[in-house]
């Protein structure tokens, strides 16, 4: 694995944002020591982003692999168990990078949401680690326990927008925020319907389409509407990449912090991914369906 094109450009944002970060956090009155670690910020950044990238099942084999394989590389390895003590302070620098991987906004998004289980249903009583963050929640599987991911995508399959919620949260209701910076149409499935949440969107500028349960009465709707709502799968496909490629989803979390570690750093690696699932339109067809996209704002 090469891991200089990932380290350098995640080496060109640390050396912007890891000035500005210190500088922007809050002290509690006492002067402390700022030691530099042997592994800089943007050495660890890049090896728990490449971890989702590599294929390994465990971290643990992965740090292995890379303590005998890849020591030139990162000369200032240490030891797995000061490694996971490290990560948790990658949280918020994780978080920043993201937002500079988004796509761009083409007018054509999709929005969904998936589950990220964080214990058996047969441990709920016993987990320790969540207690007061994640909740039951139930989807077309069944119930689980632990978190909702909404996500919010292009055609070409670029990330434009995600939130963690509890799992017990209605899909509605992260939505006006998932689509502060969008315009143009959001294809969406049964979840989402809601008056309220259409007239709230439409006068923002954003166009909410959603197939229709069996007791609502059918409307008409442009044929290439009804295409792309037919192509709403394409989320679903990068919602099962990111839980089996990216490996967002496990439960083997012992800290609520690792937890969005592994979380930011998956969705990382998947908008690095050279292939993404796209719907491939031509470029006439993307104008002819982008050019009524636009609702009329008063």
């Amino acid at each position: 694995m090469d891991f200089t094109e990932l380290f350098c450009d995640v080496d060109d944002f640390c050396q912007e944002f890891e000035p500005l970060w210190h500088q922007r956090q809050i002290g509690d009155g006492q002067r402390r020591r700022r030691r530099q670690n042997q592994l800089s910020l943007s050495e660890q950044m890049t090896i728990v982003i490449a971890f989702h990238a590599s294929g390994y099942r465990d971290f643990k084999h992965f740090y292995s692999m890379l303590c005998l394989r890849h020591r030139a590389d990162f000369p200032g390895l240490v030891s797995y168990a000061r490694f996971v003590r490290l990560m948790s302070a990658l949280v918020v620098p994780l978080s920043a990078y993201l937002q500079t991987c988004y796509g761009q906004n083409t007018g054509i998004a999709f929005i969904d949401s998936t589950a990220l289980a964080v214990c058996g249903n047969k441990r709920i009583r016993r987990n320790r680690v969540f207690h007061g963050l994640a909740k039951r929640g139930k989807t077309t599987m069944g119930w689980f326990f632990g978190f909702k991911l909404h996500l919010v995508i292009n055609e070409c399959g670029d990330l434009l927008a995600v939130q963690l919620t509890p799992g017990n949260t209605d899909d509605r209701r992260p939505v006006p925020h998932l689509t502060r910076d969008l315009i143009g149409k959001l294809f969406g499935d049964k979840g989402y319907i809601s008056a309220d949440l259409f007239h709230a969107l439409w006068e923002r500028g954003v166009h909410l389409i959603t197939s229709l349960r069996r007791n609502m009465k059918n409307v008409l709707m442009p044929m290439m509407d009804k295409i792309l709502l037919r192509k709403r799968s394409l989320i679903e496909t990068v919602n099962d990449q990111l839980k089996n490629i990216a490996q967002i989803e496990h439960t083997r979390h012992r800290s609520v912090f690792n937890f969005m570690v592994n979380l930011m750093a998956g969705l990382i690696s998947y908008t690095r991914q050279p292939k993404k699932p796209t719907l491939r339109l031509h470029e006439r067809d993307r104008q002819a369906l982008t050019i009524n996209a636009l609702p009329c704002v008063a």
